[in-house]
């Protein structure tokens, strides 16, 4: 009962708002002389009728919303009805403010139109209305998913936008219906044949509108996929926005259809037999259309309160197929065959679009097309439809940070390694021994062409036809993720010989671990702390052997901290003794961590490769000192291996000249995900 309320409350005040921002808007573009629309049986003075009942609608709704928001906001459903409760709840919160602006912002509605109705009115009058009408919408888009994320204009401006062009198309139906219905029974030739200008005009706006309205849509859309296009058929979310996107595309037909077949004849000078059956078509029609629309509200109102797609978990994937369209390889002949069933598909629009213009018969428009389209699905997707299991979308609940790496790599070493290899590379000392060769986790881009679910279901269950056998009734969930964390780290740690001691400027890459720590000057935190705010370098050090490069960044510190916006921690390579860690101090003037170290070294030693000598294993080849140059953003943006990259960032000109660029860099792309994916 609660959340029918509140979605009614919601449906209401937003249907009620769009009907008098897009009759406004209508009335302002059609606005004539007095005497030509005021006479008494006018279709305008019926609309009007309505104004002031549709701004109660709109201030009523918005006080059910406010309540009804209270009420799930304390979690006590008794508030909803506790004025009391609401004012604590506007003091107390950004969302109860914005509602209560919004009721201000609707009362003044109120009022502007009570105003204008007994004002001998003008175009201006209108004009004044549709920006009132405005204002409690726009407020809306700052409750909504898109500002959820981001309190931006750049975030909020589309979906406000959207909302506006939804009230230009909706809100003026009922005008449209009303003069349609007045011209059936209109004798007056000049009056008939204004209304029927009316109507193009409407027509000729809402039309490409419709087409914006969808284009904003699916920014709006996107923004709350976010790449998560599998969860359009596996999630509430999903399966709501193809049903809004199935009734647009209906009215999308209708709306075709009015403007290019059934509004030319009503123009027309005569009344005929022709001109009556368009009229009785586009009464019909229009009323379908204006149930859709409200359908299309209902359905929308319910998706605003609906949990994003982006956010949902797809526990049980429905299908056993993905589309995976990074699996062509570009030198492949299934990439061919990908593209030639593409552009076949495109065939089929044009086909089908030459086909409206030129009047064919509905049998030719889709029957042609159509069998083309299948065919163009017959051998575009194929190429790019991979096996899927039920846990192939499955989100990952260990985050990929050193702790779980580090735990990783041991379960990894105890379990995997004797077979895949200790480095992955799928030559380990029983790999001869069994029926296939195992997979190359460390140089093949393995882990980027599988999901993280995928990864799961392999380790969990085996893979049938192989000898890899299932660890569930081994290794728990957690260890599971840990191990997958792993592989990741592993691959990415590959990727990362690429790196060298200068950036590439403006081209993050490669996500760093985060990790949580505790230094000796009593500081503690994640590495997350420092995104947006400062760039890290982290000094992987040996005691004594990187003595002479401690001295140096303590000459350097506090130019690198001051002047470049750079923290400076330090992390040991080795457990210290007392005695070691009180020498250091007496050289180091910058955070040493003292817990979680060994975690932090396991994980960053995977990215410690060259281009040089990409294979870096054995005894000897483990480096005594490394440094990492992260950026505030949380990218891996540049390393130093002293053993194997030279005198690197001894120069401090040289490592100045890096951190000014990575300070000069805007957000190019945003801060990389808790979780591997």
């Amino acid at each position: 009962m609660f959340e029918i309320i509140a979605n009614f409350s919601h449906w209401a005040q937003l249907s009620a708002n769009l009907i008098l921002f897009g009759s406004f808007f209508f009335l302002a573009i059609v606005w004539q002389k007095k005497g030509v629309l005021e006479h008494p049986a006018s279709w305008l003075v019926h609309l009007e009728k309505i104004f002031p009942w549709l701004a109660g609608v709109v201030v009523l709704g918005l006080i059910g919303i406010l309540a009804t928001t209270t009420g799930e906001a304390t979690g006590h459903i008794a508030n909803t009805w506790n004025p009391d409760a609401w004012i604590k709840f506007v003091q107390r919160t950004q969302v109860g403010l914005i509602a209560f602006v919004r009721i201000l912002l609707a009362a003044s509605l109120l009022a502007t139109v009570a105003l204008v109705l007994r004002k001998n009115r003008q175009r201006w009058h209108y004009v004044v209305c549709a920006f009132a009408a405005s204002l409690p919408l726009i407020a809306g888009t700052f409750v909504s998913h898109s500002s959820a994320d981001e309190m931006s204009f750049v975030a909020i401006a589309p979906f406000a936008l959207h909302i506006l062009l939804a009230g230009v198309w909706f809100g003026a139906l009922p005008a449209f219906l009303l003069i349609v219905l007045n011209s059936q029974h209109e004798s007056d030739k000049i009056t008939r044949l204004l209304n029927a200008s009316f109507l193009n005009q409407f027509s000729t706006i809402a039309l490409p509108v419709m087409f914006l309205l969808l284009a904003t849509g699916l920014i709006v859309a996107d923004r709350m996929v976010e790449g998560y296009y599998h969860t359009l058929v596996s999630s509430p979310y999903g399966w709501l926005l193809n049903f809004k996107l199935l009734i647009l595309a209906i009215i999308l037909i209708i709306a075709y259809q009015a403007r290019y077949k059934w509004l030319p004849l009503i123009s027309q000078v005569d009344i005929t037999d022709q001109i009556k059956d368009s009229i009785t078509h586009l009464k019909k029609w229009v009323r379908i259309e204006f149930i859709l629309a409200l359908a299309l509200m209902l359905v929308a109102t319910v998706l605003a309160n609906t949990l994003p797609a982006k956010h949902t978990i797809i526990e049980n994937w429905p299908f056993p197929f993905r589309f995976a369209f990074e699996t062509a390889s570009e030198e492949s002949i299934d990439e061919e065959l990908f593209w030639f069933g593409t552009a076949l598909f495109f065939v089929a629009l044009s086909i089908a679009w030459i086909g409206i213009q030129l009047h064919w018969s509905w049998k030719k428009t889709i029957f042609a097309p159509g069998v083309l389209t299948l065919t163009a699905m017959g051998i575009a997707l194929p190429p790019v439809t991979i096996e899927a299991y039920p846990e192939t979308y499955l989100k990952p609940l260990i985050p990929f940070d050193a702790i779980s790496i580090s735990h990783g790599a041991r379960l990894y070493a105890e379990h995997c390694a004797d077979c895949h290899g200790p480095q992955g590379k799928g030559n380990g000392a029983l790999a001869g021994t069994l029926s296939s060769g195992p997979t190359d986790l460390l140089t093949e881009p393995h882990t980027r062409r599988h999901t993280v679910g995928n990864f799961y279901h392999w380790i969990a269950n085996g893979i049938p036809g192989t000898d890899m056998s299932g660890f569930s009734e081994t290794l728990s969930e957690d260890d599971i993720w840990d191990v997958i964390n792993f592989l990741h780290a592993l691959s990415r740690g590959f990727d990362a010989r690429l790196l060298g001691t200068m950036i590439l400027p403006e081209t993050p890459a490669i996500a760093s671990p985060v990790f949580f720590y505790a230094a000796n000057d009593g500081s503690s935190g994640d590495l997350k702390d420092f995104r947006l705010e400062k760039n890290v370098i982290l000094v992987f050090f040996s005691w004594p052997q990187s003595h002479q490069r401690l001295l140096q960044l303590k000459h350097f510190y506090e130019k690198v901290s001051r002047d470049h916006n750079t923290e400076i921690l330090a992390i040991p390579m080795q457990k210290l003794t007392d005695q070691e860690m009180e020498a250091i101090i007496d050289v180091v003037p910058f955070p040493i961590v003292t817990e979680g170290w060994s975690q932090i070294r396991d994980t960053y030693l995977l990215y410690r490769r060259v281009r040089t000598v990409p294979d870096l294993s054995g005894p000897g080849m483990t480096p005594v000192h490394m440094e990492f140059m992260i950026d505030r953003f949380g990218y891996l943006r540049a390393r130093w291996n002293a053993q194997f990259e030279g005198f690197g960032w001894q120069n401090f000109s040289a490592l100045s000249q890096q951190l000014d660029l990575l300070s000069s860099e805007d957000e190019i792309m945003p801060p990389p995900g808790d979780h591997a994916h």
